[in-house]
């Protein structure tokens, strides 16, 4: 899928498992998730969601820090062995969940940061910008970055579940790409078999444009009426 499909997949996705998750306790992690943990949960589901394609030159996470995305990405296609193969596998999932797992264990500083460089990948793959200006593209990306990524920091938002959040958010990845017709490794490297190949629809065409957008786009929005007490969130009258 494109990554605005991908982004808005990782936002429904961690929506969508709030009321299982909600005051329970999984792998270690308690989930008490009031609204600022779901609006965060969501944007870094959704940047998380784009992580996999850092294999693709042209991906949307790989252009959208300059040459250290770039970098990485040929880090990540070398290691990986191209486009749509380890990332896309249980095992880059349990990696990248297990990486930010320790780096949230070991500074809460350093978790900020990745915070605030996952939220502007997921702003640069929901389309925040303009595309006929890149600096304008990426003066509004860095200010709304930052400012929601304050405004999380200030609202107490407790990233203990932020490892998990990661791991969700490659597997929604591949859940997208196993809809469309080249399939992933889910199983990679013990076998390089494609789930999914051959069976959905094609990347950027009439589906993933005219149906697929848009659901998720609409499922959003009735999460957000179903998991937000609007009563006390908005001003009285």
């Amino acid at each position: 899928m494109m990554g605005h499909s991908h982004a808005l997949s990782g936002i429904v996705g961690w929506m969508a498992v709030v009321p299982f998750l909600d005051g329970r306790e999984a792998l270690g992690v308690t989930f008490d998730l009031g609204p600022g943990d779901i609006v965060a949960g969501s944007l870094v589901c959704a940047g998380a969601a784009l992580i996999p394609d850092l294999d693709a030159k042209s991906s949307t996470i790989t252009n959208t820090y300059g040459v250290f995305t770039r970098a990485l990405s040929g880090i990540f296609n070398w290691m990986f062995g191209g486009h749509r193969n380890g990332t896309h596998s249980l095992l880059f999932a349990v990696l990248m969940g297990s990486l930010i797992q320790g780096l949230a264990l070991w500074s809460e500083l350093a978790v900020q940061v990745f915070v605030f460089l996952l939220l502007g990948i997921a702003f640069n793959g929901l389309g925040l910008g303009s595309e006929k200006n890149s600096i304008a593209s990426a003066v509004i990306n860095a200010m709304a970055t930052g400012a929601v990524t304050l405004a999380l920091f200030t609202s107490g938002v407790d990233y203990s579940w932020i490892g998990l959040a990661v791991a969700f958010g490659c597997f929604l990845h591949f859940l997208g790409d196993m809809a469309t017709e080249l399939g992933v490794p889910l199983l990679w490297p013990a076998t390089k078999y494609r789930f999914g190949e051959n069976i959905g629809f094609t990347t950027d065409s009439k589906v993933e444009r005219n149906l697929v957008t848009p659901s998720l786009s609409i499922a959003i929005v009735l999460l957000a009426f179903y998991l937000f007490p609007w009563p006390e969130l908005l001003p009285q009258v």
